[in-house]
């Protein structure tokens, strides 16, 4: 018996190599068993199992559950000022050596309590879910010591489980060098790599480890030795990398066996054909983007034609994309990087999961696979990359539970 047989709906499957990008089954029936996909396909079609209960759903599209594979949600304090000074001309840089940018929110982070840092968490975390979100990656990385560190990746496990969302944690101790440590990078990184990677590792506090590899931030060579210490404590690796300009980092993640490399608006043809050979995802960060008012556009096209996989999210954070909304990220990958709305949606579902190395349990409606599902009132899926505001959900499950 089915625990829930869900009728008159279309299901937007997001599966590959279908008659349309969003992998469309018309007239679908979708049936949920112990958290899971227990069938798919045409209603007409369906076996005649029984269901303990059935919803008809109105002719609402249903999706795989969002999923967004890029966030820094766990913060304290704002930064409206660098926001201000950004308007008044000044650049990113120049705000970040004078003490603003990540070094001023790592000074609220370390003086939030747990209590503080879950409280303000959860308000982004519902924001997200009443969107669609049932998966969301949360980077640490505002604490830039050990303690503070863990104690955000203790507030991204509890936020996810208080609000019924799954969080992925990742561990990006290597954000920026901390003031303390402003004249001893050298020993920073050694902090990184003989004790703070090793601790996150064996108290699993994450599942992967993130480094800002830029100018400004830390170096490619730097970058190599703190992921190679990642992988051998067997955590994944992403890269913040190419968003203000080209490092080698793509090409470094790929020689690692990085899941993604994000921003990648300096992405060169050398990194493309390398995350196209190696299949590591781009993570595209659309509203980081119009938020700073960059101008120049990942090589989206390049990439395209040379096939590398494009995931979309909404890199939430408070100095460059202070959004929490997934559906303005899917309009603005469309509208400033053009993409389709196939590929933005496909951004945040199935190549999403593959950023996140979830490829074989979320991102796709397919049997066998966790039952996160959205439910839109929507014409077509087109429009969750199409409306600025609108309210679109009509319901979300979770591991097969409806929200209440």
């Amino acid at each position: 018996m089915w625990d829930t047989l869900l009728l008159d709906c279309h299901a937007a499957t997001m599966r590959q190599n279908f008659a349309d990008g969003f992998g469309t089954i018309r007239e679908a029936a979708v049936a949920l068993r112990d958290g899971r996909i227990a069938w798919i396909g045409r209603a007409k079609d369906r076996p005649s199992t029984r269901a303990r209960r059935t919803r008809r759903l109105d002719h609402a599209w249903v999706t795989p559950g969002l999923i967004d594979c890029h966030t820094h949600l766990v913060f304290g304090g704002e930064r409206i000022g660098d926001w201000r000074r950004r308007q008044s001309g000044e650049t990113y840089e120049k705000i970040a050596a004078s003490g603003g940018g990540i070094l001023s929110t790592v000074r609220a982070t370390r003086a939030a309590s747990q209590a503080e840092l879950l409280r303000e968490a959860l308000v982004r975390v519902r924001a997200m879910a009443a969107q669609g979100v049932t998966t969301i990656e949360i980077k640490s990385g505002y604490g830039l010591d050990l303690e503070t560190e863990k104690r955000m990746l203790r507030v991204a496990k509890q936020a996810g489980t208080k609000e019924r969302v799954r969080v992925a944690r990742t561990f990006l101790g290597a954000h920026a060098i901390p003031p303390e440590y402003k004249a001893r990078r050298a020993a920073y990184v050694e902090l990184l790599c003989d004790t703070m990677i090793p601790a996150i590792a064996h108290e699993r506090m994450a599942e992967a480890c993130d480094v800002f590899c830029e100018s400004f931030a830390f170096t490619l060579d730097e970058a190599e030795r703190i992921l190679r210490v990642a992988k051998r404590h067997n955590l994944s690796l992403k890269l913040h990398g190419e968003q203000m300009s080209n490092q080698g980092s793509a090409a470094l993640g790929t020689r690692l066996g990085a899941l993604s490399v994000d921003h990648l608006e300096y992405l060169d043809s050398k990194g493309i054909r390398a995350m196209a050979d190696a299949g590591t995802v781009a993570v595209l960060l659309p509203v980081a983007h119009y938020f700073t008012r960059e101008t120049k556009l990942p090589p989206i096209e390049d990439m395209r034609r040379a096939g590398v996989a494009m995931a979309v999210a909404t890199d939430c954070n408070p100095g460059t994309s202070p959004t929490v909304s997934p559906l303005l990220a899917l309009n603005m990958a469309c509208v400033l990087f053009g993409l389709t709305a196939e590929e933005a949606v496909a951004g945040m579902t199935r190549q999403a999961a593959k950023a996140l190395g979830m490829q074989d349990s979320i991102g796709t409606l397919e049997t066998g696979k966790i039952a996160d599902l959205a439910v839109w009132n929507v014409s077509e899926p087109s429009e969750l990359a199409y409306w600025l505001g609108a309210s679109l959900l009509r319901e979300r499950y979770y591991e097969g539970r409806p929200d209440k």
